[in-house]
């Protein structure tokens, strides 16, 4: 099989490490790539909003499955055009994605089928007179999003009325840029959070292993939301009952639900949960597509043929058969990131000690970096992604830190605590 990896990051390098496993792997490409998944995959020099010309680059290549790795092409209804050329696409079309790229719209959505999730309220700049009363009725803590795509920092928790006035006003006036026109206030759910990723041809899904983000960017999930500050898999937290309750309530009602609406869901479905004291699950996001930094914990304790099992959902008779083991072990994965991420920061600073980390038995993907005569340099927010993989967590967790000691650059920052909310 031929196969055309869409994106840049540290996600889509782990992808690209799991698909370039696979027995029936025939060549892999990738747009537009970074400097780890191009070790292992052909950089294809072309725009992402060039829908035909990827089309056409396809075909002269004979791609038999193309894997969006991104949130922001499936929104802009990458995967609608490439099908309609007749290509085989993993990944949700521009309807679909509006689970992710719309808060409001899954909010509504889930009311609708009866998904459990946090109660809210829709307001946009032209209700500001409603959007006061509320505020200062509201009960506090509220969470307040922005509606649409803002890189996962496009959430914030207040605690009084003058704080969400500021918040809301920043979101009005552009801080998400059109992301934050519209916003979804929602009541404040206690509990712990979990990522549940789902492969799904549309109608029948398998879970990965449940994972558990770290968005804060400081220790003690202190300070601003960020895409994520690493991860690990499997969370202890998702035992066999909740994970039962997420498919029962959360993943076949979405898949049913869109499959209603005439817009099935073909691709990975992602849900990020709460988990109440009492072991009941509630829906604090979705997400269209494999999550960011889940994946790189998720994937290494993954076995099976994970290419073979997205071409079986594209093709819309998923096969279960090509996973072995979803939890063979455990993973830790920690993001080096740039200093003053996720607001400014500065980029160009060489990147020493990824071999060292290696030779570690670390894996190290590539997420914000560039490669310049065979040395990287920092080229993002988040710089990499340094997962190690034992017997157990606790073990995971030290080996991944001991990798991390080996790696350095100018201006590095990165959590210190990992996983202690299941140690």
């Amino acid at each position: 099989m031929n196969v055309l990896l869409i994106g840049s990051g540290g996600r889509e390098h782990a992808l690209a490490l799991e698909i370039s496993k696979s027995q029936v792997l025939s060549n892999l490409y990738t747009l537009p790539g970074n400097p780890g998944i191009n070790q292992i995959a052909e950089p294809l020099d072309i725009t992402l909003d060039n829908f035909y010309l990827i089309s056409d680059k396809c075909k002269v290549l004979e791609i038999d499955l193309v894997v969006i790795g991104p949130e922001q092409p499936l929104a802009d209804g990458l995967s609608d055009f490439l099908r309609s050329q007749g290509l085989y696409v993993f990944g949700p079309s521009k309807a679909a994605a509006m689970l992710e790229s719309s808060k409001g719209f899954a909010k509504e959505f889930m009311k609708e089928y009866n998904i459990p999730t946090a109660s809210y309220r829709i307001f946009d700049s032209n209700s500001e007179t409603e959007l006061i009363q509320y505020l200062k009725d509201a009960k506090y803590p509220a969470v307040i999003k922005a509606d649409g795509l803002a890189a996962g920092k496009g959430v914030v928790i207040v605690h009084e009325e003058s704080s969400a006035k500021d918040v809301c006003k920043d979101m009005f006036s552009g801080k998400f840029s059109k992301a934050g026109s519209s916003i979804v206030i929602e009541e404040f759910l206690e509990g712990e959070e979990a990522s549940i990723l789902a492969i799904t041809d549309g109608s029948d899904f398998i879970t990965l292993a449940p994972s558990q983000d770290h968005k804060r960017i400081y220790d003690g999930d202190l300070g601003p939301n960020t895409g994520g500050m690493g991860a690990y898999a499997p969370a202890p937290l998702v035992n066999e009952n909740i994970l039962q309750k997420c498919k029962d309530r959360i993943i076949s009602p979405v898949l049913r639900g869109m499959a209603e609406n005439g817009t099935p869901f073909v691709g990975c479905l992602y849900a990020g949960i709460m988990v109440d004291k009492q072991g009941d699950p509630y829906v604090v996001e979705f997400n269209v597509r494999f999550g960011d930094p889940e994946t790189q914990a998720v994937l290494p304790v993954f076995e099976g043929d994970l290419l073979r099992l997205m071409f079986s959902a594209a093709k819309g008779k998923l096969d279960k058969s090509t996973v072995s083991r979803i939890d063979a072990g455990f993973a830790c994965s920690v993001i080096l990131a740039s200093l003053g991420y996720p607001e400014n920061y500065d980029k160009g600073f060489k990147i020493s000690g990824i071999d060292a980390a290696k030779q570690a038995g670390a894996i190290v993907y590539h997420a914000g970096t560039i490669a310049k005569d065979s040395e990287y340099f920092t080229n993002g927010g988040r710089v990499l992604a340094v997962t190690a993989v034992e017997n157990t967590l606790k073990d995971a967790i030290a080996k991944a830190y001991s990798a991390v000691d080996k790696i350095h650059f100018e201006n590095i920052c990165f959590r210190k605590d990992i996983g202690h909310r299941a140690l």
